[in-house]
């Protein structure tokens, strides 16, 4: 029943990380680097937003399984739940797009605050990390000699740069988001006392061996 209530948790948590994320681009300064890519896949392919978000979450988990990362259930509602919820604040309307820098700079570090503090719940969860820090992470470890925050700049560029390609929105919040999202989300978590390297992750084949074990008794 843990397991079950902490899934909920990460898909209550992902579902408004995706108001923030949503927030983010209707501040209309330019997205940040991975929505960079998934819009631009979004209008190169004339997909929904959601759509290609799933389709980067789920490749990149593919590239995670192959570097035989730890996998946990919540990456899975991760790569789900984001994209869709985004996809449904923009179907209902939830806030119009910014039409200036003025408005368009608070929106989106509200946004981000907004996901910093349910990255805590949806980390609380202890059921995995999502499928890109998990990629950040394996990178990481590859090349040792590089730090890591080297690494997440070489990661974001090249994402930024693919979806600018495709037709993504470059801009100052693209920036923002690149190099704000770090100490937002260290601020998140210290007002909160949340250390997140002190948490202990179960991945995908613990999770399913408790659930069938409990099925079975």
């Amino acid at each position: 029943m843990s397991i079950i209530t902490n899934m909920i948790i990460a898909a209550i948590s992902l579902f408004f990380n995706g108001f923030g994320v949503y927030l983010t681009m209707q501040a209309n300064i330019g997205a940040g680097p991975w929505d960079v890519l998934n819009l631009g896949l979004s209008n190169t392919l004339g997909i929904l937003y959601g759509t290609a978000s799933i389709a980067v979450s789920y490749s990149i988990l593919g590239i995670d399984i192959l570097l035989k990362e730890p996998i946990g259930i919540a990456m899975f509602i991760d790569a789900f739940v984001v994209g869709k919820s985004v996809d449904f604040f923009n179907r209902i309307g939830a806030l119009p797009k910014c039409d200036s820098v003025i408005t368009g700079i608070p929106v989106m570090l509200i946004g981000l605050v907004i996901m910093a503090y349910t990255q805590f719940t949806y980390m609380s969860a202890s059921l995995g990390c999502g499928p890109r820090d998990t990629l950040l992470v394996a990178l990481a470890k590859r090349v040792k000699k590089i730090p890591i925050g080297a690494v997440s700049i070489t990661l974001l560029s090249l994402a930024t740069f693919i979806g600018w390609l495709l037709g993504g929105p470059v801009g100052i919040g693209t920036l923002i988001c690149a190099f704000a999202t770090g100490p937002i989300m260290q601020m998140a978590f210290k007002t909160v006392r949340f250390d997140a390297t002190s948490i202990h992750h179960q991945n995908l084949i613990d999770s399913m061996k408790v659930i069938l074990s409990k099925k079975a008794a």
